[in-house]
């Protein structure tokens, strides 16, 4: 998608502030006891409240309002039924449909308290997507967020995840182009101004790049057992610093 008129500006910012509150309320509702099923109906009961849909649900018939992974599980987790325990690493991953427009955004947070590793990956993922969001300028490459994203990924010691991409999205959910968290030198697209992207690095504490798919069909976890954090928001690309549609 590419914002032309501010009809169309406005319909990604509401879907965009619906993403940001679902967000803000499900990280506070965190805490040990809690069930990832219990934070998927509590974004059910949010979305309702804007006239929102899920997107995943009304696209690919996930069974999910949101969907939620923990520990070495990355993204598309299945709420589960399990209790949260402190020291879990949740990611939370909200795609509603509002009014013909979809947003995108996952946070990742650590149930109280979290180990040291556990605080410096959540960080990693947040810090990396800043520096893709920084390399993400009209004219520039696609593959510079990937470049950006890798580099600071690989300086604090963790591993991207590469088999898993941002992407285009506004009109639907998975939309040109694919945004990957790696340098990629044969890539020769370039951004332009007012795409919408979701840029969403993927970072695990183990070595392994790949990620594997359980046995549920949705969910994608690291292959090694590493723990996996999430960090993702939708922009749109200027001339100089890109506008988060999510926050």
């Amino acid at each position: 998608m590419t914002i032309k008129t501010e009809a169309d500006l406005k319909g990604m910012q509401r879907a965009g502030h619906v993403v940001a509150e679902t967000l803000r309320i499900l990280k506070t509702a965190i805490r040990p006891g809690v069930t990832p099923a219990e934070l998927d109906a509590l974004a059910g009961t949010v979305f309702r409240q804007y006239g929102a849909k899920s997107a995943p649900r009304m696209t690919y018939n996930a069974p999910v309002n949101v969907f939620i992974s923990v520990n070495d599980d990355i993204v598309h987790g299945l709420p589960t039924q399990r209790p949260l325990t402190a020291g879990d690493v949740v990611s939370i991953d909200v795609t509603p449909f509002v009014d013909g427009y979809i947003a995108d955004a996952a946070v990742t947070v650590a149930v109280p308290p979290a180990s040291p590793v556990v605080m410096r990956l959540i960080e990693c993922a947040e810090v990396a997507f800043h520096a893709g969001m920084g390399a993400a300028k009209a004219g520039q490459p696609v593959h510079a967020i990937g470049e950006a994203v890798e580099r600071e990924v690989r300086q604090r010691g963790f591993t991207v995840l590469r088999e898993l991409f941002g992407h285009g999205v506004g009109r639907a959910i998975h939309e040109e182009p694919n945004v990957p968290n790696y340098y990629r030198a044969k890539d020769s697209r370039k951004l332009h101004e007012g795409l919408v992207i979701a840029v969403e690095p993927m970072v695990s504490t183990g070595r392994s790049h790949r990620v594997r798919t359980l046995r549920d069909g949705w969910t994608l976890s690291t292959t090694d057992g590493g723990l996996a954090a999430h960090f993702e928001h939708t922009i749109m690309i200027t001339k100089g610093t890109p506008v988060i549609l999510t926050a």
